[in-house]
């Protein structure tokens, strides 16, 4: 709909899917072209990422964490998080294996295991007390016993972040029934309000049962490059590795020099990324306010979860984000590509400038204040 909207000459303003719009800091930009110059670089690489590129990720998880890593068996380049998320679950589970997916959640949380033949047990996103219960009943009535736990905090798409005493309790209950833990720590520094969102791997004991995935797509704004990691138990980190032996050589070895750049730079980068999406988050919320649809502030990530107005929440997320792009020329992303859990709602990503936003609201407003004979047609169809 977007693309035959823009044939037809509309001016489509795009918050829907969660693709960076920020330039790579040049610095990391000049270091992939000062490296891709020798010649050596164009050969194979390696496919659990050059030593110095695992040796800045460990550092990385010391300086942010205060979580130690043995860069040689503990950590391993990936093609992005989604890929390591991908893999991971080819590399540990069997056919009927049970995992338990938050619901709703990125899709690949769930795919990814679905097609290594997994089944996946919905599971609440709150990271409260109510997180549990459920838990317990799936240990007690699923068969097979469930053999992974996913957890995704900062969450896309909800935004919710986790605490570490939350993720105490997600330990010990992984350990008391021999469960992997698996988190994707992807946000873990587009935060706002200056609360940044543990790693489940602070807590002690963590690292017999957890494999952490975090990515440099939002962090460093580098999504096309697609460099991510994942950290975390020894053995886990060898079945991943394995896997990853038999089907890639690894990211180009110019860009694995330029994200060890990044990673080993002050976090000045960091901060400014984080900077801007936190003044598209506020006016987001203001202006989209003002228009009659509100938006919750995200405490992290570079989206916002919205729930449908109202009046249309009869039609559902995919109806209401069609009638988005054809009445107010503004793309969103349908919560039910999520998980039916995420019906009621829509995520905004924070991938357009402030004044486009801003444009938006206005077009939604105008939308808004304009369409109760549309809707009622609607209804009686």
């Amino acid at each position: 709909m977007k693309a035959s909207a823009r044939a037809g000459g509309a001016d489509i303003i795009d918050l829907g899917m969660g693709n960076p719009d920020l330039p790579t800091p040049q610095s990391i930009v000049d270091k992939l072209c000062e490296v891709v110059q020798d010649p050596r670089t164009h050969r194979y690489s390696s496919s659990k990422g050059i030593p110095g590129l695992r040796r800045a990720q460990a550092a990385y998880y010391a300086r942010r964490f205060g979580v130690k890593l043995n860069p040689d068996t503990q950590v391993v380049a990936t093609l992005g998080s989604k890929e390591g998320f991908a893999n991971m679950a080819q590399a540990i589970t069997a056919p009927g294996d049970v995992i338990l997916c938050p619901n709703p959640t990125y899709p690949i949380h769930a795919f990814g295991f679905l097609m290594a033949g997994g089944v996946i047990r919905s599971m609440s996103v709150e990271p409260d007390e109510s997180f549990f219960p459920p838990l317990e009943r799936a240990v007690r009535h699923s068969i097979p016993k469930p053999l992974a736990l996913i957890l995704n905090y900062p969450s896309n798409p909800t935004a919710l972040v986790a605490t570490l005493d939350f993720y105490k309790d997600v330990v010990a209950f992984a350990k008391k029934h021999d469960i992997i833990v698996l988190s994707d720590l992807a946000y873990s520094e587009i935060y706002f309000d200056g609360a940044p969102p543990p790693s489940v791997l602070e807590v002690p004991g963590a690292m017999d049962v957890t494999v952490e995935f975090t990515s440099m797509s939002k962090t460093f704004s580098m999504p096309g490059w697609r460099m991510g990691f994942a950290v975390g138990n020894e053995r886990l980190i060898a079945a991943l590795t394995r896997v990853k032996s038999y089907l890639d050589y690894g990211a180009f070895t110019p860009i694995q020099v330029a994200a060890t750049h990044a990673l080993n730079g002050d976090g000045s980068d960091i901060a400014e990324v984080r900077n801007v999406y936190k003044r598209r988050r506020d006016v987001m919320v203001e202006s989209f306010g003002k228009a009659g649809f509100d938006v919750p502030p995200p405490a992290a990530t570079m989206f916002a979860w919205a729930k449908i107005p109202e009046k249309f929440r009869h039609l559902g997320s995919l109806e209401f984000s069609k009638l988005l792009v054809e009445k107010a020329d503004v793309a969103v992303a349908p919560g039910i590509g999520f998980g039916e859990m995420g019906d009621d709602y829509v995520r905004l990503a924070l991938v357009e400038n402030e004044h486009r936003i801003r444009q938006a609201a206005r077009n939604i407003k105008r939308w808004l204040s304009g369409d109760e004979k549309f809707e009622i047609n609607v209804m009686n169809q």
